[in-house]
């Protein structure tokens, strides 16, 4: 590589002095080798310049800017110092009467620069230059390049697996390296050098070290950006996704809805004979299922949809609280709390409603027949009969009488 050339070329002669003009070329090759801007090149090599003067003429606190000319290699060094009456420090103060030869209209307080050419540095100098150029070029060059990542946030990448770590795994995107945490793995799944892989560029964190990239496969996102590379109707509105639910590896819960009257959300995301659905599952792996549930403004009615397959009877809704109580038929409870609680914790960060599982509300007891009205009801019956009874007798009896005369 030419960038290799440099870093050879850099001081080729035997003191171990720094070849100006050749590091004036080299300048122009790195730039071009590494995609930087020329400006940015040559203003770390002035930097680097300027920490090896003060290591061969003055001292690490004095305040020194390098100029190069890279079409003839020279190189000028300028050295600030402040305007005093009494020099006390000869590295960075200069005398009111010195610098008036310099400049006639100084005062005290002012700061020159003293101008000094530089034919070459001694060893320790140059190699310190050297090192200190190979170093900000790597920095300036993953600068460039974490900006140029920057814009891809949030989306997916396709990279190849470089090496397996303990905790982490690196990732070879192209142009940049990432890393990918245990935390942002899928729960099972086995990394090896060489395995080609999607993932989802998640952030760029700020180190110590410089800027490093954070990739994902177990971000609900991840699982978001597989299905819109599987449904078309995605990226013209039709349908959508509300939300994302998942513990990567075990299982996923995917609100989705749809935009366009009959149109079935879940029908879309689903595919003929499972097709679409059965792409995703291959890329995170056979092993985590996914729930499609349609989502809906109600929260009543989507915590419902959150929580299936469960049978929901009834649900209460403390808003303030942002809480659920669910009801559920006895037979159901198990379903609705899913394995280790996995279905009404998904269904939960779904929802955004912390939900409790309830079995369903004991009917209220019907109240006992009163003991009093049993009775009278039961004694007017006869009383009833009597009085028929009588009335029929009297009845008869005036007949015989009345016949009798």
């Amino acid at each position: 590589m030419a960038f290799q050339k440099c870093k050879l070329n850099i001081g080729v002669k035997q003191t171990m002095d720094l070849d100006f003009k050749q590091l004036a070329a080299a300048i122009k090759v790195i730039a071009e080798e590494k995609n930087l801007p020329e400006a940015t090149v040559k203003e770390i090599v002035e930097q680097a310049l300027a920490a090896a003067f003060r290591r061969d003429f003055g001292s690490r606190e004095q305040e020194v800017r390098v100029s190069m000319n890279l079409n003839t290699g020279e190189v000028d060094a300028y050295v600030s110092k402040e305007v005093v009456n009494e020099v006390v420090d000869a590295d960075a103060q200069i005398s009111l009467k010195e610098a008036s030869v310099m400049r006639k209209n100084s005062k005290i307080g002012d700061v020159v620069e003293l101008h000094q050419p530089i034919e070459s540095f001694g060893r320790v100098a140059a190699q310190t230059a050297k090192q200190v150029i190979l170093q900000r070029l790597r920095e300036a060059e993953r600068e460039i390049v974490m900006a140029e990542y920057e814009d891809k946030i949030g989306t997916l990448v396709n990279g190849i697996v470089a090496r397996v770590e303990a905790r982490i795994v690196r990732i070879d995107l192209g142009r940049a390296q990432a890393i990918m945490p245990a935390s942002e793995q899928i729960q099972g799944e086995r990394y090896f050098p060489g395995q080609r892989v999607k993932v989802l560029l998640k952030d760029i964190e700020k180190g110590f070290r410089g800027p490093q990239l954070i990739v994902s496969r177990g971000a609900g996102a991840f699982v978001e950006w597989l299905f819109k590379s599987e449904v078309p109707e995605m990226e013209n509105g039709a349908v959508e996704i509300k939300g994302v639910a998942r513990e990567a590896g075990v299982r996923s819960k995917v609100a989705v809805h749809s935009t366009v009257p009959g149109v079935d959300p879940v029908g879309t995301f689903v595919g003929g004979h499972g097709t679409r659905i059965n792409a995703v599952m291959s890329e995170i792996g056979e092993q985590e299922k996914i729930d499609i549930v349609v989502w809906n403004e109600d929260p009543t009615t989507f915590i419902s949809n959150a929580l299936s397959p469960t049978k929901v009877t009834r649900i209460k809704l403390d808003e303030k609280a942002k809480r659920a109580y669910v009801y559920v038929p006895d037979d159901q409870l198990s379903i609705a709390i899913g394995k280790s609680g996995q279905n009404v914790r998904l269904a939960s960060r779904l929802s955004g409603y912390e939900i409790d599982i309830e079995p369903n509300e004991e009917k209220p007891k019907e109240k006992a027949p009163d003991k009093a009205k049993t009775i009278e009801t039961v004694d007017s019956a006869p009383k009833t009969k009597l009085k028929k009874k009588t009335e029929l007798e009297n009845s008869l009896l005036e007949a015989i009488e009345k016949h009798g005369k």
